[in-house]
């Protein structure tokens, strides 16, 4: 842990994993798709692919991927979201712990795709993106991918101002010695234009 509270912890004080499941549901039962970044990801794997989900939350992204035939792990810091991952995928890997601390979480190397969606990135604590986005980068295999998804706006954000642009965001990843290979508007692959307010972002770790 890092000592400091992430904005998600300010917004929800850790309280809102049923709520956020539920939330969902809702949106599940009245027809819309809930699993469209699970769709975006696959389509960028290889079967039986291992994918760290970091900032899991209730886990409805990793348990998609885990029906899909791929191997996912977990990390949240929030443990009322890892309460209902576990509740509802009893035999994944879900691990509580900060991002900023990922080193310390004994993950190792060898992922195919470190995915942050979800706005995670926004919401980190001030001051540990770059740091997080080095450990993110470090858990990848070479030739594995970053995806992200964040707001860029306060249309696409729980918070009233934007906290990361995509220079900053793009900048970080090239220190982590990532490279841009894709960027999309939405989770179902519409191009990305300046001003759009939201950006789905894949960065690949070098092959060699």
């Amino acid at each position: 842990m890092t000592g400091q509270r992430d904005r998600w912890a300010e917004l929800t004080g850790g309280q809102s994993g049923q709520d956020y499941a539920e939330r969902f549901a809702q949106l599940a039962e009245s027809g819309h798709d809930i699993h469209g970044e699970a769709a975006f990801c696959t389509a960028l794997l290889n079967p039986a692919a291992r994918v760290l989900d970091a900032g899991c939350g209730t886990g409805r992204i990793a348990i998609r991927l885990a029906e899909l035939g791929h191997r996912c792990t977990g990390v949240d810091v929030d443990p009322s979201m890892l309460a209902v991952a576990r509740r509802d995928a009893p035999t994944q890997d879900w691990l509580f712990g900060d991002l900023a601390s990922l080193d310390t979480l004994g993950l190792g190397q060898g992922f195919d795709m470190a995915l942050a969606a979800g706005n995670v990135i926004p919401l980190l604590a001030p001051g540990t993106e770059p740091m997080v986005i080095r450990h993110l980068a470090a858990a990848l295999r070479p030739g594995g991918l970053l995806v992200t998804g964040m707001g860029l706006d306060a249309a696409h954000l729980p918070l009233p101002e934007p906290t990361v642009t995509l220079t900053e965001f793009d900048h970080w990843c090239t220190q982590a010695g990532l490279t841009l290979r894709q960027r999309y508007a939405t989770w179902s692959g519409d191009p990305y234009y300046q001003g759009c307010g939201y950006a789905v972002s894949v960065h690949c770790r070098p092959a060699t």
